[in-house]
């Protein structure tokens, strides 16, 4: 069993919402953080007829059962209706609901009851480092993160399974998408365009399909937690920057698969894509699950000079490198930020095997940096 960061901090006797795309592991999390609730899992087909014909039976069940116990309700977004109960059931008896689900997106589009404040917003992503024992970075990058795809000694069925039973039919149903083979031919397309800045009228002419239906896809992969954008740091820039967002899908194990990458190497161009992109899941997961809940920008200007993660108020500027002999060439965004603003660090994080101070930057081997990272040692 893995050992989450995710502990919804802070929410001690609150009722909460946890979302995550599926299989993450909320329902695993939920069962080891409540193991004395009443629980109720829309995905069983009893369960969903039951409460979705009659949603007041949810309020005579949870009155009829001893009080004080907390209640989980797994898969929320099935039924909506069920909120109006719930919101009765905190208001009037101080009932704890665990409300979770793998897309907001449906409650969120119908202007569903979201109880108004009383409930804590908390995510689950895919597993992090320090979460696994002995982890592997080349198999976190062929197989992605989600816990039953990095486990497998060949995904690659369960990858394809998972795109074609959730991220095409279950979203395309939610999103209520007719056009079967734009969306599905959007999804590769779009993977191309991960880490990268988005052009919609390219993705449109690619897809077939007009720039505003491509924007449209691209909010439904973020309000179904699937994919989420990293937009550029612009304050008060001297030189000339970039203006448009870069796209990031929520594993690289999604991405892999969709661009048929083949088996990543150390060393290949496809690694040091990947490696960037496992990156950037952990400082994404870092901001939510430490409570710092700090921003993350990449920087980039019209003349080609980027940093990849700007933390914070510009705190932290980081570059990735799949290289394993950092010199300054690598550094040379990083060096042109920290011209532009104040920087309390400017990491380089890379495969070498030892820290290097080079100049204003310090080089951090990967295993390093992620270390510190959790610790708390980056950013606060």
């Amino acid at each position: 069993m893995f050992i989450r960061k995710q502990i919804l901090e802070g929410s001690i006797n609150e009722s909460l919402f946890l979302w995550g795309a599926r299989q993450t592991g909320k329902s695993t999390l939920l069962k080891v953080l409540f193991p004395d609730s009443i629980w109720f899992d829309l995905l069983l087909s009893d369960v969903f007829e039951r409460l979705h014909k009659s949603p007041s039976q949810l309020r005579e069940i949870v009155l009829a059962t001893q009080p004080g116990k907390p209640v989980v309700i797994d898969e929320i977004q099935k039924i909506p209706a069920l909120l109006n109960e719930v919101h009765w059931l905190i208001e009037n008896q101080h009932t704890r609901f665990i409300l979770s689900g793998s897309s907001p997106r449906r409650i969120i589009r119908t202007e569903t009851n979201l109880l108004g404040g009383r409930a804590l917003r908390y995510e689950l992503y895919p597993l992090i480092s320090q979460e696994i024992p002995d982890f592997d970075l080349l198999r976190a990058l062929n197989n992605g993160l989600l816990p039953r795809h990095y486990l497998s000694g060949n995904p690659k069925q369960m990858i394809s399974a998972y795109i074609g039973n959730y991220l095409r039919d279950e979203i395309m149903a939610e999103a209520r998408i007719r056009n079967v083979a734009s969306f599905s031919r959007f999804l590769e397309v779009a993977a191309f365009s991960n880490g990268e800045m988005v052009n919609y009228s390219n993705i449109a002419t690619e897809c077939g399909v007009s720039a505003p239906t491509v924007r449209e896809y691209f909010q439904i992969l973020e309000d179904t937690l699937t994919g989420r954008f990293l937009a550029s740091f612009q304050k008060k820039p001297k030189r000339r920057v970039i203006l448009a967002p870069k796209f990031y899908f929520f594993d690289v194990g999604i991405v892999n698969y969709l661009l048929k990458r083949g088996k990543i190497e150390m060393g290949s161009e496809a690694f040091g894509h990947a490696f960037e992109h496992f990156i950037y899941q952990e400082i994404y997961a870092h901001s939510n699950y430490s409570g710092l809940q700090y921003p993350i920008h990449y920087w980039r200007t019209a003349s080609q000079l980027e940093v990849d993660f700007i933390l914070g108020d510009h705190e932290v500027a980081i570059e990735i490198k799949a290289t394993q002999n950092a010199n300054p060439r690598h550094a040379k965004g990083l060096n042109s930020f920290a011209e532009e603003y104040s920087v309390k660090k400017l990491l380089l994080i890379t495969n070498d095997p030892f820290p290097r101070q080079m100049g204003e930057v310090l080089v951090l081997p990967w295993q390093v940096f992620l270390s510190s990272l959790w610790a708390g040692e980056i950013i606060q």
